[in-house]
């Protein structure tokens, strides 16, 4: 029997199974209601938050059958001559629908030339088709081919969101999923619903009992350590160069993601702060060894070091150095201490 991966097992089959995208569902329920369908849309958004599975739903709802909906992955078909090949077989009626579907994912793929012929057939596309575009990165397209579309923006999801999202899945597979576990994947998935939904099952893949801890993620993912996390907030708060520097070493050697552990590192800090603000169920959630922490070091952190934390991450993606940006982070907190 095959394996039928989390994210399409649990891929949204209908609107009111979408997640975090309201907007665009109400848009889109409201054109079929009023029989006002477009001609051509464009959803843009980041990877994974669920546009293909929405044009596929839109294709179905506006009663379009398998037969007559096409998938295009413009990556791997970008020229002018699979262009050309598609307007040429936008032309012929549909088999047994009122409408063909188009689904084009990551059009932005596309070259100048195919760009230019697809604007013809956007221009004066026939009425039995309706193109559904989908892009990560809405900059790279033509204005003329934005222009011909009507264009939704999708949400990413937040943290909460994916959250909530896995540890239902993961009831759902018979799993209990820690809040500190599903924190963990969530902030690893990266705001995509596709990844978190894959990091789940890698987790799921590799633990013998029912109950995923954040050790089990940790483990699965490799990511840094909770404790590694701690010894790093503590070593800024104490304003300990040193200290913070044998942290940074240690996320060399392992090959830690410097800006997973920024963000972890930022996610324990913005948590201290807001109980010093007595912050009803800033905590919840947290592990119990994170909550000790967070009351030893509240009294001590303070908005500052969490808007220098801010800082560091605008260096992250620029710098050539992976550790660089923690090591500046280090400096700029102790230079502010003296």
């Amino acid at each position: 029997m095959s394996h039928e991966v989390l994210y399409r097992k649990y891929r949204p089959q209908n609107f009111r199974e979408v997640v975090d995208q309201d907007i665009v569902v109400k848009s889109l329920r409201g054109a079929i209601e009023n029989k006002t369908v477009a001609h051509a849309y464009l959803f843009a958004g980041s990877r994974g938050i669920g546009k293909t599975s929405i044009a596929r739903i839109f294709a179905r709802e506006i009663g379009t059958s398998a037969n007559d909906i096409y998938e295009i992955d413009a990556a791997s078909n970008r020229g002018i001559d699979d262009v050309r090949a598609l307007r040429d077989a936008v032309a012929v009626l549909p088999f047994e629908s009122k409408f063909k579907v188009y689904i084009i994912d990551e059009v932005h793929m596309l070259t100048k030339e195919a760009f230019n012929a697809l604007l013809k057939t956007l221009e004066e596309p026939p009425k039995h088709v309706v193109f559904l575009l989908a892009t990560t990165e809405i900059h790279k397209l033509p204005e003329t081919i934005i222009s011909r579309c009507q264009v939704f923006e999708f949400k990413r999801p937040t943290a909460e969101i994916l959250k909530d999202t896995i540890t239902k899945i993961a009831k759902k597979e018979g799993f209990s999923l820690e809040p500190a576990a599903a924190e963990l994947i969530a902030l690893v998935g990266d705001g995509s619903f596709r990844d978190t939904h894959g990091i789940l099952e890698r987790v799921i893949a590799g633990i013998k009992g029912k109950k995923i801890t954040r050790e089990d993620v940790e483990e699965a993912t490799g990511s840094p350590k909770s404790e590694l996390v701690r010894n790093f907030v503590a070593a800024l708060v104490e304003k300990n160069a040193a200290k913070a520097f044998e942290v940074i070493a240690e996320i060399r050697s392992k090959n830690f993601d410097p800006k997973l552990f920024l963000e972890l590192t930022l996610s324990l800090v913005r948590l201290t702060l807001l109980e010093k603000m007595s912050v009803l169920g800033a905590t919840v959630g947290t592990s119990d060894e994170d909550k000790k922490f967070i009351a030893d070091k509240k009294t001590a952190v303070d908005s500052k070091l969490l808007h220098t934390l801010l800082g560091a991450f605008d260096y992250i993606a620029l710098s050539p150095i992976r550790e660089l940006p923690l090591e500046l982070l280090v400096l700029d907190v102790v230079e502010e201490g003296k």
